[in-house]
């Protein structure tokens, strides 16, 4: 359930507001003045802020500088009775999300909510202990002055929406956030997709070209799975952040861009500097900073969060009325080790969305491939679960798969059929 603090004088929008919220199960907050708010977002951090303009202690606009800074990720919503296109400019210029006008349409207001609270494609779910440690040391390193930043971790954990949520972050907000994966390419398009290149440079060359370099001027440029990088290629990438100067290729003049570079891995990097696939001295200029996401098998308690945030989204893309998952579903969901991490848990809510027929997904509508247990592969979640619920959960599924055939049921529970049976009459399954 995400969380917003209202802030807001005027207790009949502060009830009007939480009203309109409640209904769509967001657990809400409010408060009159700027003072109250300080305090209250440190004890609770929200999901999101409605910030009125008009304070008794305050400006808004004037508090969305304190407020951004201390939490960017979190997403602010200006409020006004007095719109105007400078507020407007100036709010966002100082870290708001949003702007609505007072007084505020139901309609409107909901559907800047869901667009803020839940877009698992856009913002990373920090729940958990290991990423709200993340979240701040992203919020660190987007105000440090470092030219390179490195992220590593496992294939599918979101290293891309981190480097996006540093670079939102960062005094090069305003800028371009230029990306490309290293892999994707073949050496001789990748270099030119980097540096560009000049009229005539090679075979199909008919005008010069910036590359992503020269084009995220001020900004930021991710280069996902640097690890993937030609030997010549990473050659060119030292030299260019050792000396931030490059040139076009078939080019004769120096380029000089003010870029920060983000580069992301799954790769252990170390290793292939042993190993001699990646330069020694390109890693260690690259790693100044490193950002290293754990998998999600280590973050159980992120494993609710993100399903519910791809529930909504997926509901919503596919206009289907579903709006919650069982208990003995998201027992089965944080059981599972995830090999495939975030994005494996999002393709699995999304098939599960597709194929559902009611408005709660089930444990059935969750069609996990089937796989033996050893001991480590399967993890507890923090808040632990309800073994029975789970216990009764499985042998629900397996009687409904096998048709009833309890002897087939037992087979895929490893029990024999008495002990099938047993559990039929134990929980009430006939």
């Amino acid at each position: 359930m995400a969380r917003i603090l209202i802030i807001d004088d005027d207790p009949f929008v502060r009830e009007s507001l939480t009203l309109c919220l409640e209904a769509d199960a967001y657990e809400i907050q409010s408060v009159g003045s700027l003072d109250d708010a300080r305090s209250n977002i440190v004890d609770w951090s929200p999901d999101l802020v409605l910030l009125d303009q008009r304070l008794p202690d305050g400006r808004g606009v004037d508090f969305l500088l304190e407020l951004h800074g201390a939490h960017p990720m979190t997403p602010i919503v200006l409020l006004t009775a007095h719109p105007s296109v400078d507020l407007a400019v100036e709010a966002m210029r100082r870290g708001a999300h949003h702007f609505l006008s007072k007084p505020v349409d139901p309609s409107a207001l909901r559907r800047t909510v869901d667009e803020l609270v839940a877009p698992p494609f856009d913002e990373m779910i920090c729940v958990s202990a290991a990423m709200r440690d993340i979240e701040r040391l992203v919020t660190r390193v987007a105000r440090s002055p470092a030219s390179t930043v490195l992220i590593t971790g496992e294939s599918g954990t979101g290293k891309n929406l981190l480097a996006s949520m540093l670079h939102r972050a960062s005094d090069r907000a305003e800028g371009p956030f230029m990306n490309i994966t290293c892999s994707a390419l073949p050496e001789t398009l990748l270099e030119s997709e980097l540096f560009g290149h000049e009229r005539g440079a090679f075979t199909d060359a008919r005008e010069r070209k910036l590359g992503l370099l020269e084009r995220a001027h001020r900004g930021t440029v991710f280069l996902d799975e640097i690890g993937e990088m030609s030997p010549s290629l990473q050659a060119k990438m030292l030299r260019f952040l050792e000396d931030k100067t490059f040139r076009r290729v078939g080019g004769h003049e120096d380029v000089r861009p003010d870029v920060r570079i983000v580069a992301a891995t799954h790769r252990d990097l170390q290793e292939a500097c042993a190993l001699g696939t990646f330069r020694e001295d390109l890693f260690y200029r690259l790693a100044v900073l490193t950002i290293d996401v754990p998998p999600l098998r280590d973050r159980p308690a992120d494993i609710e969060p993100l399903a519910r945030a791809f529930l909504r989204w997926f509901a919503g893309e596919f206009d289907k009325r579903v709006v919650d998952i069982e208990p003995a579903a998201i027992a089965i969901l944080k059981a599972r080790q995830w090999p495939g991490n975030v994005r494996q848990l999002r393709n699995v809510v999304e098939r599960a969305v597709l194929l559902s027929e009611g408005a709660c997904l089930r444990a059935s509508d969750f069609r996990l491939r089937a796989r033996k247990l050893t001991p480590g592969s399967v993890m507890l979640p923090d808040e632990g679960i309800d073994l029975e619920q789970l216990e009764k959960e499985l042998v629900r599924q397996a009687l409904t798969r096998t048709r009833g055939n309890r002897s087939e049921a037992g087979r895929l529970l490893g029990l024999n059929r008495d002990q099938v049976r047993y559990r039929i009459q134990k929980f009430d399954l006939e």
